[in-house]
């Protein structure tokens, strides 16, 4: 069997004028990584990355550590959904950072106030009754996925070590496609999902299946500064 490797990007710039751009942090979670495989042995057949900065700065700085790591083929299909627009269809005046940083400053806890409201966003997203509100809905990100790695598994051999960085959105969408999970469940996936975690799924024809999950392994234990989920 082959198998696709699914590597979330390491941490954004959460809150900086460019959030797509790596964070230091984010940038030491990827060499890990690629350090982390290269002491593994694997050695992968084909390397896709989706055409978002923190893919390509993620998998420049892990494929750095690997010896004879494969060029990356772009692929658009491994791009995120449009966060920004997300939280706008909730939060019409997040559209400016300002408001965003000002709504921050009101909470004791930012982070959590942050990730309920993304929550909130979100299930309005999937809902499908504003999909006109959003420049791609909910239905046609997973049909975006679904055919993305179709096309991939027609065109890989049957024995193929495939490696990808993306996003958590994707992940989790092709984890519910593997495991036919609900629309909930597919959520609560990605807000599991670590920076620079692993994912593997093996294939048979064009059927997924899992072997593991958000492997963080590499960061070592739960109170590690490279343990990160934005």
């Amino acid at each position: 069997m082959g198998s696709l490797y699914l590597v979330r990007h390491g941490q954004a710039s959460f809150g900086e004028a460019d959030y797509d751009a790596l964070s230091k942090v984010g940038e030491e979670q990827s060499r890990v990584l690629g350090q982390t495989l290269a002491r593994s042995g694997l050695r992968f057949d084909r390397v896709l990355q989706g055409t978002m900065k923190r893919h390509s700065e993620t998998a420049r700085l892990c494929l750095a550590e690997m010896p004879e790591a494969k060029v990356p083929e772009l692929a658009p299909w491994l791009n995120e959904f449009d966060h920004q627009a997300i939280l706008c269809g909730l939060h019409p005046d997040f559209a400016d950072p300002h408001n965003v940083k000002a709504f921050l400053k009101k909470h004791p806890e930012p982070a959590k106030a942050f990730h309920k409201e993304f929550e909130k966003a979100m299930q309005r997203w999937m809902h499908g009754g504003y999909d006109a509100e959003y420049p791609e809905s909910y239905s046609g990100f997973k049909q975006r996925c679904r055919d993305g790695v179709q096309d991939l598994l027609k065109r890989s051999g049957a024995d193929e070590n495939i490696l990808l960085f993306t996003s958590g959105g994707p992940i989790a969408c092709l984890m519910q496609l593997a495991l036919e999970l609900s629309d909930t469940m597919m959520l609560r996936l990605n807000g599991a999902i670590v920076n620079a975690s692993i994912t593997r799924l093996p294939f048979k024809a064009d059927v997924l299946f899992l072997s593991f999950f958000n492997d963080h392994a590499h960061f070592g234990k739960t109170s590690s500064p490279l343990l990160t989920f934005r």
